[in-house]
């Protein structure tokens, strides 16, 4: 029997209540010493761990269907014949313009005679 792992919203709910329960003790305890320093880092990392599983959750919620390439060897996205040597060889400004190119050959075009 496997048992499933939790998805981001169950480790943001788990995060975010073990940060608060630490908030709270480490209010109420009011110590000052090694174990309030240790309380208070947990803390920390527990809030972290909440605003990570969020941010994980809400980029499920908006993810997009994977685009598979046209053909086995070609890179996914349409930016065909751009490769990092390439990329490298050319400034900035040059780099900006060929990705553009690609990007409208590759169905903008269509788009900008349409509207």
């Amino acid at each position: 029997m496997r048992i499933p792992r939790p998805d981001a919203r169950a480790k943001a709910v788990v995060a975010a209540l073990v940060a608060a329960s630490l908030l709270v003790t480490l209010i109420v305890w009011g110590r000052q010493d090694l174990v309030g320093v240790t309380l208070a880092l947990l803390c920390v990392l527990s809030t972290m761990i909440t605003a990570v599983s969020v941010a994980a959750a809400r980029q499920e919620d908006e993810a997009e269907p994977a685009v598979a390439p046209g053909s086995p060897g070609q890179p996914a996205g349409g930016l065909y014949g751009v490769d990092a040597d390439t990329l490298e060889s050319l400034d900035h400004r040059d780099t900006v313009r060929a990705v553009r190119e690609r990007h409208r050959g590759r169905g903008g075009s269509a788009a900008r005679e349409g509207g």
